[in-house]
């Protein structure tokens, strides 16, 4: 509940103090360099396995392929410039703060995944089912520590610290992977 509570006050402040500025920005920019919507949705696993549609400032151009999950190192050559952009400041998560107040993510939590991803994870390490007991978080241990994955292999790697972070959730917790975050996206460190 606490957890709750911290994730509605925190994004209520992003949403109110730079989304309300940002949207209008980056959504003007994405559209004026690309040509297509600012906005781009995905399906990810939440909470208890439920599904839900995750939020996210389009960083590549065209539409991904439904029926053939790719990694991002892979769909490489769609990612626009102003896409690295995005990226590398972790922008193009900002968009989440609006699946936090939903109720489908939380501030921090384990990386949510595609269901075909999830799967193969849980092939390879089965405790990683355990993480669905969470939300999904907008940044994660394994995101901090790890960053984007671009292969099974390294998704493999970075769910091995969202399982140190089950192992260890508490308020306190919550707010030193914050302060890291923050860290990760003044130094521009997103891939």
């Amino acid at each position: 509940m606490i957890k709750r509570v911290f994730d509605i006050i925190f994004s209520l402040a992003v949403v109110f103090c730079i989304l309300v500025w940002m949207v209008p920005l980056v959504a003007i920019l994405i559209f004026v360099t690309t040509g297509e919507r600012p906005f781009y949705r995905q399906q990810r696993v939440g909470k208890n396995g439920k599904l839900f549609q995750i939020y996210k400032f389009r960083s590549m151009r065209g539409v991904p392929p439904v029926n053939d999950p790719l990694l991002s190192d892979e769909e490489s050559v769609r990612i626009t410039k102003f896409g690295k952009f995005l990226r590398k400041y972790r922008i193009d998560e900002f968009p989440q703060f609006f699946n936090v107040l939903l109720g489908q993510m939380s501030v921090v939590g384990p990386r949510p995944e595609r269901q075909f991803f999830l799967d193969t994870i849980i092939s390879h390490i089965p405790r990683y089912k355990e993480l669905q007991k969470l939300r999904p978080g907008i940044t994660s241990l394994g995101q901090i520590r790890y960053g984007y994955a671009d292969s099974i292999e390294q998704m493999k790697l970075r769910a091995r610290y969202d399982l140190v972070y089950l192992d260890n959730v508490s308020l306190l917790t919550d707010i030193k992977i914050i302060l890291y975050t923050l860290i990760v996206v003044v130094k521009g460190k997103g891939k």
